[in-house]
Formats: C-alpha cells, sequence, structure tokens
C-alpha cells in the first residue's frame, strides 16, 4: 500500500462473509509499518458497507428470529474471527464459544431476557439457535467498530446494490436501490443467500394454486416465511426432508404450543428403558405429510466431544496420499482416484468400532483386521478389483447383521415397499429411533464412526478439489453429482434431538410420509395437490398446502437478484463452464473467479480487477461454501479448509489494500 492513498471500497453484503471482510480490512490497515502509521499523509481507508438487513447478522442470522431456528453446528465450532497466527492480529472479538462464556460470566446489559436464558443452559456441546448466532455477529462488529484504526471510516447502507458499472476513469459505480450511488476503487461481492427464480415443476404447482385457490409456498429462508398462514387440522404436504424441514416442523408444532415431555418406554430394543419423547398437542397443529427422495430425514449427528470424532482418523485419504498425485503431474478425478481413498477410510471406521464394540459379530477380529488392512492397501498387486476382495473377507469373518451398506446408509427404506401409510410410518419411526440411538452411543457405533470417517474426509476434500484440484467431468458427475447429496444425508444432519422430536410426532399421529421417491402433482379434478411414492400402496395423498422445505437454489444463473442480473448482462461476470466426460460443457452454480483472491471473470475471458467474490457464490470453485469457519479445535486435526473462508477474506482486503487504485 503506498503512501498518500485514498482507497474507498464497497462491501455488498454484510452477513458474515461481508462482516469477515471487514475485518480483515481493519486487521491489515492497523498492521502497516510503523513508519505509515504515524505520516499524517499516510493516506485513508473507507469502507461502505451495503445490505438491507442489519450488519453482523445479515439476512439468515437476525437476532429477532425464532429461538426454535437452531444451528447445524455446536457452539464450539463456529467463528467469525479468525485465530491464524500467520494473518494480521484480529482487533476485536473471539470465536463464538469464547463470547458465550463470556457472556455467562458477565451477562451485557445489551443482551435480551431471552438471550439471557437461552445462554445460562448453553454448553460447548449444544446447537445455539440462529438468533443467538447472529447477537454474537453483531457483538463482534460493534467491538470492532469501537476500535476503528487511525485513517479509517465506514458507513452502512440499509438498502441493497442494484448494479456495478466500471466507470471510463477505472472507477466502479455501484447503485443502490433508494437511488444513490457509491463511487469507489473495488468491490467485494459477498451476496449470501439469495432468492431463486422456480424451475418449472414449481411453477407449475404454484400457477395451480393460484388456479384452485390452494397456499403454495415456494423455497425461502424459513425465518422469511409467515407460518400462521398455514392452517391448522388439515393435511399439509412438505417436500424435503433436509435441515430446513426440521425448521418447518419446528414452527407447526412446538411453535404452536405443542409441547415434548419424556415418557416411559415399553421395552423398546436399545432405548435403556425410555421410550424417548411424548409430544402433546395443542391442537392448532396441521396434519404434516413429509417427502423426501430418501423417504427419511438426514441421519442426525453423533453425540461427540468434538466436531470430529477423535476415535477416527484418515489412514488413506491424506495430506501425503494427496501430495502423491501433484507430484506424478496429476489432475485426480474424484471418482477413479480420491472416493475410493474415502471409501477404504470409512470401511476401515466402521470395522475397527465394530471389533471394539461388538466382538461377537466377529470371528477371530485380529485375524479379521490383519486381512481387512491388507486389502484396503492402495495400488496392492491383484487381479481382482480390491471392493470384491474386500467382500470376500468380510463375508468369512462378520454376521451377515453386522456388514456395512455403505451406500445404503443415506437410503434407509431402499428394496421395500410397503402395503399401507401406516406400515411407511412405523418403519420410518423404527429408523429415526435407530439413528437417535446410535446418535447417543457417539464413538461407539460403528456407523456413526462409518459416517464420522466422511466427515474427516469432507474437510480433507474440501481443500483437494478446490480451485481445479480435481478434473471438470468427476465435479460435475462424481463430486457433485451423486456424493454431495450422498455425504448431506449422512454428514450433515440435525442434532439427535430432532429425530427423536420427529419420531415422537410420528407416533402422536401429527405427521406420517409419503414415502421414497415422491412424484407431486395436481389433482384438477379435486382442486388438490398431490403426492405419490412407487413404494407405498396406499395411493396418493391430498392437501390444500404445499411447502417446499427446501432452500433457494443457489445458482447464480437463477438467483432472483437485480445487481448479478446487471452484472451479468454487462458481461462484468460470468457463470463458470466446466465440461462432462462427453466433453459436453455445462453451466455451474458459480462465478467464474481467478484466484487468488478470488476476482471475477467477464464474459470475455478477463479478469475483472478490483471486483472480489466470497461465499456462495464460489460454488464453483470451492466445494461447502456454505458452512461457517471452524474455530481450531483444543483437539484432534485442524484442517486447512477449516478456516478457509477467513483466509478467502484476508486476501481480498490485502488485495484492496495493496491494488494501485486511481487517487
Amino acid at each position: 500500500m503506498g503512501i498518500s492513498q485514498r482507497i474507498r471500497t464497497a462491501l455488498i453484503g454484510a452477513g458474515p462473509r461481508g462482516t469477515s471482510v471487514l475485518e480483515r480490512l481493519l486487521a491489515n490497515w492497523a498492521a502497516r509499518p510503523a513508519s505509515e502509521k504515524g505520516n499524517p499523509d499516510a493516506g485513508s481507508l473507507h469502507i461502505d458497507v451495503v445490505d438491507p438487513y442489519p450488519a453482523g447478522p445479515g439476512h439468515v442470522w437476525q437476532p429477532g428470529q425464532s429461538r426454535l431456528y437452531l444451528m447445524n453446528t455446536q457452539s464450539f465450532y463456529p467463528t467469525l474471527i479468525p485465530e491464524d497466527p500467520l494473518l494480521a492480529p484480529p482487533l476485536a472479538g473471539s470465536t463464538f464459544d469464547r463470547w458465550r462464556l463470556d457472556r455467562q460470566q458477565q451477562p451485557a446489559q445489551s443482551l435480551s431476557a431471552e438471550e439471557r436464558a437461552e445462554l445460562a443452559t448453553l454448553a460447548a456441546g449444544d446447537f445455539p439457535s440462529r438468533a443467538l448466532y447472529g447477537r454474537y455477529l453483531r457483538t463482534a462488529l460493534e467491538e470492532l467498530l469501537g476500535r476503528l484504526p487511525d485513517g479509517v471510516t465506514v458507513q452502512f447502507h440499509e438498502t441493497s446494490a442494484v448494479s456495478v458499472r466500471r466507470t471510463a476513469s477505472g472507477m466502479f459505480d455501484v447503485g443502490l436501490d433508494d437511488g444513490g450511488s457509491l463511487a469507489v476503487q473495488s468491490v467485494v461481492l459477498a451476496l449470501g443467500h439469495l432468492e431463486s427464480r422456480l424451475n418449472a415443476e414449481q411453477r407449475a404447482l404454484q400457477s395451480g394454486a393460484r388456479q384452485f385457490g390452494l397456499l403454495y409456498l415456494p423455497p425461502a429462508a424459513p425465518a422469511d416465511v409467515d407460518w400462521s398462514v398455514v392452517p391448522a387440522g388439515e393435511p399439509v404436504l412438505v417436500r424435503g426432508m433436509g435441515l430446513n424441514f426440521f425448521d418447518v416442523m419446528g414452527q407447526l408444532t412446538e411453535g404452536r404450543g405443542g409441547k415434548y415431555v419424556d415418557a416411559v418406554s415399553h421395552g423398546a430394543p436399545g432405548s435403556s428403558g425410555r421410550f424417548g419423547l411424548e409430544y402433546l398437542p395443542s391442537g392448532q397443529e396441521p396434519r404434516i405429510i413429509a417427502a423426501s427422495r430418501r423417504g427419511t430425514p438426514y441421519r442426525a449427528k453423533a453425540t461427540l466431544a468434538g466436531y470430529y470424532p477423535g476415535a477416527v482418523s484418515l489412514r488413506y485419504l491424506t495430506k501425503s496420499a494427496l501430495a502423491r498425485f501433484a507430484a506424478a503431474g496429476i489432475v485426480p478425478s474424484f471418482d477413479h482416484d480420491l472416493w475410493p481413498l474415502l471409501h477404504r477410510d470409512a470401511l476401515w471406521a466402521y470395522y475397527t468400532t465394530l471389533v471394539r464394540t461388538s466382538p461377537v459379530a466377529v470371528n477371530e477380529p485380529a485375524l479379521f483386521l490383519e486381512a481387512l488392512e491388507d486389502v484396503l492397501r492402495p495400488h496392492a498387486h491383484s487381479t481382482v478389483k480390491w471392493e470384491n476382495e474386500v467382500d470376500r473377507v468380510v463375508s468369512a469373518h462378520v454376521v451377515p447383521s453386522g456388514r456395512l451398506d455403505l451406500l445404503g446408509l443415506a437410503a434407509p427404506l431402499s428394496g421395500r415397499s410397503f402395503a399401507s401409510r401406516s406400515d411407511l410410518d412405523a418403519a420410518v419411526v423404527d429408523y429415526l429411533q435407530d439413528d437417535a440411538h446410535r446418535s447417543a452411543l457417539g464413538e461407539d457405533d460403528p456407523v456413526k464412526m462409518t459416517i464420522g470417517a466422511l466427515h474427516h474426509g469432507r474437510a480433507v476434500l474440501k481443500s483437494a478439489v478446490a480451485d481445479g484440484g480435481i478434473t471438470d467431468e468427476s465435479w460435475v458427475g462424481g463430486l457433485r453429482g451423486w456424493f454431495e447429496s450422498f455425504v448431506e444425508g449422512l454428514a450433515s444432519g440435525p442434532p439427535a434431538l430432532r429425530s427423536e422430536q420427529l419420531a415422537a410426532l410420528a407416533r402422536a399421529g401429527v405427521v406420517s410420509f409419503v414415502g421414497p421417491d415422491p412424484k407431486f402433482g395436481l389433482d384438477r379434478t379435486a382442486g388438490q395437490f398431490t403426492a405419490a411414492s412407487p413404494w407405498v400402496r396406499a395411493g396418493s395423498v391430498k392437501a390444500s398446502t404445499l411447502i417446499e422445505a427446501l432452500a433457494p437454489a443457489n445458482r447464480v444463473a437463477r438467483n432472483k437478484s437485480p445487481l448479478l442480473e446487471q452484472l451479468l448482462a454487462d458481461g462484468l461476470v460470468r457463470p463458470r463452464l466446466m465440461m462432462t466426460a462427453e466433453g459436453t460443457p455445462v453451466e455451474t452454480s458459480g462465478l467464474d473467479v481467478q484466484p487468488h483472491p478470488y476476482r471475477a471473470v467477464a464474459a470475455n475471458g478477463s479478469v475483472t480487477n478490483g471486483l472480489y467474490v466470497l461465499g456462495l457464490q464460489l460454488s464453483a470453485t470451492q466445494w461447502g461454501t456454505a458452512i461457517a469457519a471452524e474455530a481450531r479445535p483444543q483437539e484432534g486435526p485442524v484442517y486447512p479448509s477449516g478456516q478457509r473462508t477467513l483466509r478467502d477474506a484476508d486476501e481480498i482486503a490485502r488485495g484492496i489494500l495493496d491494488f494501485q487504485h486511481p487517487a
């Protein structure tokens, strides 16, 4: 950064990603050489922050939202503030867990009664509300603004940016929805979650709803939806049983006055004398009929001391294994090169846990593990596929009920058909109770430790596949084609409490299920939505309300954003194209960018210098862009991908400060 420079930049998006860039700008400005700090002509930095939602929490993490919306990570996990000693030291703030502890010991006057009540019982291993995380983000921002370095000013614009254009002088003109404009030398696109245009099927359902006076709720952030419009006592179809489903479930049950209580079992297997939870309806609930491709919700998270199970470590998908590809000049394929290594890790995690916790399920455990280790060795000299060799060893040593069907873990109803809806509901409840029981066992459950290996592997893969680390065709067909949905259904699930609650709702008759591979439609004669599964012989279910329990599609070409539409139309940005195995170009979900830092690539292939991208719109360059930065764990491996988004923010900040803009 040069002397006498006047730097002005615009951050578009004031959620966690935009706030991270602000934090890094302040930290790097404060870390300037002492000679510049003491020079009255050392320049200035002005930061314009543009977002219609309050800065810090942004759209998703608003502190005023329902406390029934929980984070999908525990208190010890997330952070806005980097802990990397190689980066400029933060001026203020801490991890969420440190903030939690500080507020428990010294409650701030600014905290609401609800926030104090939640903090009073919140432990490191508990799942906080999104509202409380939003309060943390806001507090961190306020602390930063209270320690602005000399020469820095920050201005917040609570409106939307609707355009970004180059001027003849090389600056950027940022058009605002309130009619104003900003002249800046650089722009950071930290847009976060955006509304998206509906697909053809969704548009048809929405059109039918208007025609017949039905209620159709399209994909949306749950906190944006007015759930009071959903009628009580009537059947309601809910499509999607991922994380958004549990938000819908909570609002339509507990949010309407229902309560969960402990219930004594009648000898339920594996329940230690308890039947989990019982739901006491308020009478204001609708009758929820839930549907998803699997027919079941995501598997719940295991009860662990940390984010990754300490009993599992990767033996095959390791840093050294990945380095061998680079040393050989190989750009690996996901299906051919990376998945076989992680597959081995998952198998080893399962069977070593099985031997440790259920040795009666294994004949000659020591010999079995020795033989398994031998056949799992990558590049073992054999004319037989290694998977077949594993099957041979497992068949010789493990009882049938103890053998792992890895891909089947994500499709627990696969291969089954049901004569009635009550049979299906009973099967889903059995699955939910079994899964919650396994979660409670934590590191003593083979299935959860298999998922733990996938969880470790996902952290490694995030670094391995970033910035063109795998072939285009395997990104499209492998990583995003099948593995992403598979691993999310296993490793991105809700707290186990949610599975127990859903089982209680099903037992109470508040929730029932459609079945796997559902087909949705509109019965024009009856004037109702329909859903049916080919695996349930009870026929279709009908309802006058259909809720899409799905997040809006994260695809830059489909996002309903005036700003993105303008940038695409003017050619300042473009979606990234990748080639399939057949040589066909396909448009990916994210923007095309040039690292590092991530700068937008224009329609003509040139780099739009000064236009930076961070967060969800990097989904064609990075994998897993939605999750928060990971606080440095006290024990276990520290994966580079954990704080990748904070390092990206730091690179952008240093790019802004070092770029030779016009004075």
